[in-house]
C-alpha cells in the first residue's frame, strides 16, 4: 500500500508512451482512457475542419455548374479510406462505414452552404 507500482511508460508532452519491448505491469486505466478522450476531442477537431472544407468545396461547386454528390469521388475516397484501413491493420468495413458517415455529413454541409439543406 505505501509504495506505487512501477509503471514501464513515460510522459512527455502530455503523451503517454509505451515501450516497445514486453511490459510487466499495465499502464493505469484513467491513463489509457485520458489518451483516448484527447485522441476523440483531436477526431472532432479534424471533423470541424473537414465540415469548412466541405463548406469551400460547395462554393466551388455552385461556380462551376457541379452537383453536391459525385458518385466517383465518393467511390475514390471510400476505397482510399478502405485500403489505408487494411494497411493499418483495421477492420476496413468499420472505417468504410465511418466514411460513409464523413460524406454524408460533407455533403449536407454543401447543401446548406447552397441553401438546399436543413442544418442550423
Amino acid at each position: 500500500m505505501g509504495v506505487a507500482a512501477p509503471y514501464v511508460l513515460w510522459e512527455q508532452a502530455g503523451r503517454f508512451f509505451i515501450p516497445d519491448v514486453p511490459v510487466l505491469y499495465a499502464m493505469p486505466i484513467e491513463a489509457l482512457r485520458a489518451e483516448i478522450n484527447r485522441i476523440d476531442l483531436k477526431i472532432i477537431d479534424l471533423i470541424a475542419e473537414r465540415q469548412k472544407l466541405a463548406g469551400k468545396i460547395a462554393q466551388a461547386k455552385i461556380n462551376e455548374g457541379l452537383p453536391i454528390h459525385d458518385r466517383k469521388r465518393t467511390h475514390e475516397v471510400l476505397e482510399v479510406a478502405f485500403n489505408y484501413a487494411v494497411e493499418k491493420n483495421i477492420n476496413p468495413v468499420y472505417v468504410r462505414n465511418v466514411f460513409e458517415l464523413l460524406i454524408e455529413m460533407s455533403e449536407e454541409r454543401q447543401r446548406e452552404c447552397s441553401g438546399e439543406g436543413n442544418l442550423p
